[in-house]
């Protein structure tokens, strides 16, 4: 997730041109959210979920050498799902801050930092960066579009990666791959 955010700093850093300069990503306006999918045999009897990811801080540096910094508090994380019970909302939010996947009481800081950005056309970016997530750090590659000054996009993350098993019950479980998408805009 964070990772997504610094790609899309990094992106907007390469579109202001060449001069360096830091700006604030503006966490009042930037969204950052995960959709988790389901997987097994009764899949079909769960429920796909749809988490907000607060951005609490962010920078990016424009210039030839662009960089972002993105940084979310775990603890933070809230499950949306609409068409589910807030009894159920409830129970996916204990089990996505809980020791047996995010641990967000050891692990509160989610981390991306950006380490390059590629231009791949007019106002688009790949970003290459590490997130760190569960106190583990792995590279995330991210596609980021500018437009209307917004710096948006997505990137894929396996839980696995960073040492989570996927969550779930006999014959249901949360997929491995979370989908991660963003619309970030810079402060002015």
């Amino acid at each position: 997730m964070r990772r997504i955010v610094f790609l899309m700093g990094a992106s907007l850093m390469c579109a202001l041109g060449v001069q360096a300069q830091q700006r604030n990503v503006d966490t009042q306006k930037s969204t950052l959210t995960i959709h988790v999918g389901k997987t097994g045999a009764f899949s079909a009897l769960g429920h796909e979920h749809e988490v907000s990811a607060p951005i609490h801080s962010g920078t990016a540096e424009t210039g030839a050498h662009p960089a972002v910094e993105i940084h979310v508090d775990a603890r933070e994380l809230r499950v949306v799902d609409k068409d589910e019970s807030e009894k159920d909302r409830a129970e996916v939010q204990k089990t996505m801050l809980g020791p047996d996947v995010l641990d967000s009481e050891q692990h509160q800081e989610i981390v991306y930092k950006s380490s390059g950005a590629a231009s791949t056309g007019q106002g688009k970016w790949t970003l290459q960066g590490n997130l760190t997530l569960r106190g583990q750090t792995r590279p995330v590659t991210v596609q980021v579009t500018l437009k209307d000054g917004i710096y948006s996009g997505e990137a894929t993350v396996k839980l696995t990666d960073f040492g989570i098993t996927p969550p779930g019950k006999a014959g249901i479980r949360v997929k491995d791959e979370l989908k991660i998408e963003f619309a970030v805009r810079l402060a002015s």
